[in-house]
């Protein structure tokens, strides 16, 4: 019998360009979870994404990065849910939120797109909102700052290791949600239902 599939997909750009900027707090926590598992991920020929997988007792984990950008982010997650046969509940989002603290993490079961680009792109694309979802919080842009070069800079000061420990967070959260589900996750953060 085949192992259930699920996928742990992390937002951001690709390139050099965009790494470690907030907007790629997805990407950041994917590392983490590469380094964890020992895993490494790879594109695979014509695939808008980056993957690597492994199998955790009765399940099968595929560790994900789109590639298309984080506005395109939809394209790459549509088509990885039509070749794995998931629905949205197998399929966990992580990504940077502007309307959280810096290092602030929420877990939650679904829901709307809130402000971020990716999840309207995901949401639009699939037809779906049912995701579960880690969000991990950057702050709002100060007052006067343009969202985009907000977005897209890299933390610094006392903002940087207040990131770090969320990345942290979220890939437990994230192992926790393999392990023992989207409830166990939200436990972690003190998220409510």
């Amino acid at each position: 019998m085949n192992k259930p599939t699920y996928l742990i997909i992390g937002l951001g750009n690709p390139g050099e360009k965009y790494a470690h900027t907030r907007h790629n707090a997805g990407f950041e926590v994917t590392e983490l979870l590469e380094k964890k598992f020992s895993v490494k991920l790879r594109k695979k020929m014509l695939q808008p994404w980056a993957e690597a997988e492994w199998t955790d007792g009765e399940k099968k984990i595929v560790l994900c990065r789109p590639l298309t950008f984080m506005n395109n982010s939809g394209i790459a997650v549509k088509k990885l849910m039509e070749r794995y046969h998931v629905p949205a509940e197998q399929a966990l989002i992580i990504y940077d939120d502007i309307d959280l603290p810096p290092g602030k993490i929420r877990v939650r079961k679904s829901g709307g797109p809130g402000t971020h680009n990716g999840m309207r792109s995901i949401i639009g694309e699939t037809g779906m909102d049912a995701f579960p979802r880690i969000r991990v919080g950057t702050g709002d842009r100060p007052e006067g700052e343009d969202l985009v070069k907000w977005v897209l800079g890299r933390p610094a000061g006392e903002e940087k290791p207040m990131m770090e420990k969320a990345f942290a967070l979220a890939a437990e959260c994230a192992e926790e949600w393999i392990e023992n589900g989207i409830d166990a996750a939200m436990r972690l953060t003190g998220t409510k239902k």
